[in-house]
């Protein structure tokens, strides 16, 4: 064996975060690293015995699904985007320190997809259907001390079709390894919230669970300090209790703090508490947690408010996956995705259809995102390819899966709603329907009384729940389209609170929302293009703003002309002659000598735009109130097509295209020059296929040979072309659309990273980066 050493308004929202480094009290050490990997089943695999030398040698986070090979056959199907199913074992081996016998040592996962179990030693800890779920195990009394450890874990990923969209498959989320003591703040053991809120004051309540898990009876001290945005200790709450042997105690402690910096839409403001258990002068716990001061309420007549302000939900809907990275996706990809989509307008963001990463929310509540976090697709009617998902396992794990959704999700600062289902096709016009519903809906109220409830609901009017009394259990009416409807409901009964949990990108949804005041916000599906739910050829649909690699879309320009609070102005064009084929975002056709009659689109949020072609006027026009684009057929030329938007007479925004040549180089870019010696930081290196003048030449497919040397490594090469079955996981994949992306990571703390793309006729592209130590947590 190979040896590894209610409800509406919230006033408050926070997160608690382990504090990730070594303290006298507690431990929390990341356990990603040097797990060995079987791609296969072998039910020996958990003895402490078993001989793993031949496995491969990997950390997690790790999706061995991406890799492919993608075959129309693979039992996934168009949901799972055509990619492998199968059985993965890991197994590590640890040690404890002999010193450390005696607390109590656990292991936490974020993610195992799916149907998981663990076990520690030879010994069965659990098992876990649901891989979105995060959970905790004790380790403590199987544990050798001071002696090697074994632990094994099995992913199955075999009963297929299990969900309509791509998954993933093994440990594919962060795991860590936490001691305490035997007297500790129990897991997501500390609650947040303020019952008042005001721009001079607010009043934070401290909820804490300390569990006494020793043989004898403690008398506890809890301290909880609170610090502001700087870190400066602000209030110290101190209260004493004595705890049973094998027993727990829940604190309340408020205090208030003054002038408060409030969390909003843009404005990730967070303060901490630091909570600190001591039995007489010893120090036995210690837990920070953030958290961010805020108000937001639903009012039925004029929807939402945040911080007393009134605004619209600007919303879009996203899967987990990363594209070619597939489900283990380090943060700075979400960070830059962010980035584009707030960019384009986007303030919330649906996670679809199932919990996402801790660091996912933690990120949106330093970016200031709101977030509605989702449970599930299905409860127990099963959905088109996806008959074998968690409607298998609903009826027996949905409590359980709930529970430590919410446990673990109720501290984030982002979340400003929770939705229990998405277009369920169980009957709601049945008691076993409402029964559904209410107890779940009553359970997250028990865990968190500061957030609504809500569903994405399916076609409502077929189901009746309009009319039998459904709508008025939802704490928040939530409906996937048909926004006519919606707008039916709320005239029905003007007393309910109504979101659009789901919408298409067409202008019709947009003017619903923007021009009736009760609509609460949209959430688009989709932000970004999502591995699966696409017929063969294709592994991904386009319902994005942004395709797989973070490219923009024309109706992503349309929707910024839409929700952008600047001036904007952009022209697009129809790809094929005489207004056929798709919008795109050029002004370099495919074939020159057929196409003659460029029919444009200009998205704009000005008074007026005038469009130049060649430095000739095509006329000025002004900007429909309605949110239709301003069109023009032109004649096509050659050259540089500008756009420009004015106010009152004067230029407020321009936007250029220029035909391009043909290709003669590559390109590379990157946003960021230094990437840190951790999972979570990575360079996203763009390539472009260019003409002599530097232009990105649209039509080109170049196929591109990349090579890396030094202190780094490719984690994914990607092109966002729906049918392109080439492995991510290679050095060779083509430009779509004369663009593609390389996903690069440093492997060392220091060192140059050097990049080279090639490809046969063109000017080959270099790049260095340079890697930099990183602490993971």
């Amino acid at each position: 064996m190979r040896k590894i050493s209610h409800y509406f308004t919230l006033f408050l929202l926070f997160t608690t975060l382990t504090a990730y480094s070594q303290t006298q009290s507690r431990k929390t050490v990341s356990f990603d690293k040097d797990w060995n990997f079987l791609l296969g089943d072998d039910h020996d695999a958990m003895k402490v015995e078993y001989d793993d030398r031949r496995w491969q040698l990997l950390d997690v986070p790790h999706d061995w699904s991406i890799a492919g090979p993608v075959d129309r056959d693979n039992p996934t199907g168009r949901g799972g985007a055509f990619f492998p199913d199968g059985v993965g074992w890991y197994r590590k081996a640890f040690q404890v320190p002999a010193a450390d016998k005696g607390k109590r040592v656990f292991i936490d996962f974020d993610g195992i997809m799916a149907n998981s179990d663990v076990y520690i030693n030879g010994e069965h800890l659990d098992h876990r259907p649901f891989g979105y779920v995060s959970f905790r195990y004790e380790l403590t009394p199987h544990l050798k001390y001071g002696e090697e450890n074994i632990i094994a874990v099995r992913a199955d990923n075999t009963i297929q079709p299990a969900s309509r969209w791509y998954t993933g498959a093994g440990i594919y989320r962060n795991v860590r390894m936490v001691t305490t003591q035997p007297t500790h703040i129990d897991h997501w053991g500390v609650f947040v919230s303020t019952p008042e809120v005001s721009k001079k004051n607010a009043k934070v309540k401290v909820q804490t669970k300390v569990v006494n898990t020793s043989s004898s009876e403690k008398q506890v001290r809890l301290i909880t300090e609170i610090q502001d945005t700087e870190g400066k200790k602000l209030k110290t709450v101190e209260n004493t209790q004595k705890i049973a042997a094998g027993g727990s105690y829940d604190f309340d402690q408020t205090t208030d703090v003054k002038n408060p910096k409030l969390w909003d839409i843009g404005q990730g403001n967070l303060y901490r508490t630091v909570s600190k258990v001591f039995i007489g002068n010893e120090e036995i716990d210690l837990l920070e947690t953030n958290f961010g001061i805020r108000e937001f309420r639903f009012e039925s007549a004029t929807g939402f408010y945040v911080n007393d302000r009134n605004i619209k939900i600007k919303g879009v809907c996203l899967h987990h996956d990363g594209g070619g990275l597939g489900a283990a996706v380090p943060l700075k990809v979400w960070e830059r995705r962010l980035n584009l989509l707030r960019d384009l307008g986007v303030n919330a963001i649906r996670v679809s259809h199932n919990p996402f990463s801790p660091e996912f929310y933690e990120l949106c509540d330093r970016m200031g995102f709101l977030v509605m976090d989702e449970t599930f697709d299905t409860w127990t009617a099963a959905k088109n390819h996806g008959e074998e998902g968690y409607n298998l396992h609903f009826e027996e794990w949905w409590e359980r899966d709930t529970r430590d959704v919410v446990m673990r999700d109720r501290n984030y600062p982002s979340i400003f709603i929770y939705s229990i289902g998405n277009e369920i096709r169980d009957n709601l016009d049945s008691p076993e329907g409402f029964r559904k519903y209410r107890e779940q809906q009553d359970l997250i109220h028990s865990l968190d009384p500061t957030r609504p409830v809500t569903m994405g609901l399916f076609r409502p009017n077929t189901q009746n729940v309009y009319d039998n009394g459904f709508a008025e259990m939802m704490d928040i009416v939530g409906q996937n389209y048909r926004e006519e409807e919606l707008v039916a409901a709320y005239h029905q009964n003007p007393e309910r609170k109504v979101l659009g949990t789901e919408n298409a990108h067409g202008r019709e949804a947009w003017l619903i929302l923007r021009d009736n005041p009760f609509m609460s916000g949209q959430f688009l599906w989709t932000g970004i293009d999502y591995l699966g739910e696409a017929d063969w050829p294709q592994i991904s649909h386009d319902f994005g703003l942004l395709d797989r690699i973070g490219g923009i879309k024309a109706r992503a320009l349309e929707r910024k002309s839409w929700w952008a609070d600047e001036p904007v102005v952009y022209a697009v064009r129809r790809e094929d002659n005489l207004g056929g084929g798709e919008l795109v975002v050029d002004w370099t056709p495919k074939d020159f000598d057929t196409y003659d009659v460029a029919h444009i689109e200009v998205y704009s949020n000005t008074e007026e735009v005038e469009l130049f072609l060649n430095g000739n006027s095509q006329g000025v026009k002004k900007v429909p109130a309605d949110a239709s684009p301003v069109r023009y057929d032109v004649t096509y030329e050659r050259g540089t097509l500008e756009v420009i938007g004015r106010n009152k007479g004067k230029q407020a925004a321009v936007h250029t295209l220029k035909t391009a040549g043909k290709p003669y180089a590559v390109k590379l870019e990157t946003d960021q020059k230094e990437i840190e010696n951790r999972y979570h930081d990575i360079s996203h290196v763009k390539v472009y296929v260019v003409d002599e003048a530097g232009n990105r030449c649209p039509n080109a497919d170049n196929l591109i040979n990349y090579e890396i040397t030094g202190s780094g490594k490719f984690r994914a090469l990607d092109n966002g072309d729906r049918i392109d079955h080439s492995s991510s996981k290679g050095v060779r994949r083509r430009v779509y659309r004369g663009e593609g992306l390389a996903i690069v990571a440093a492997t060392a703390d220091e060192g140059s990273i050097r990049i080279k793309a090639v490809s046969k006729g063109l000017q080959p592209a270099e790049i260095v980066l340079t890697a930099k130590p990183g602490n993971e947590r």
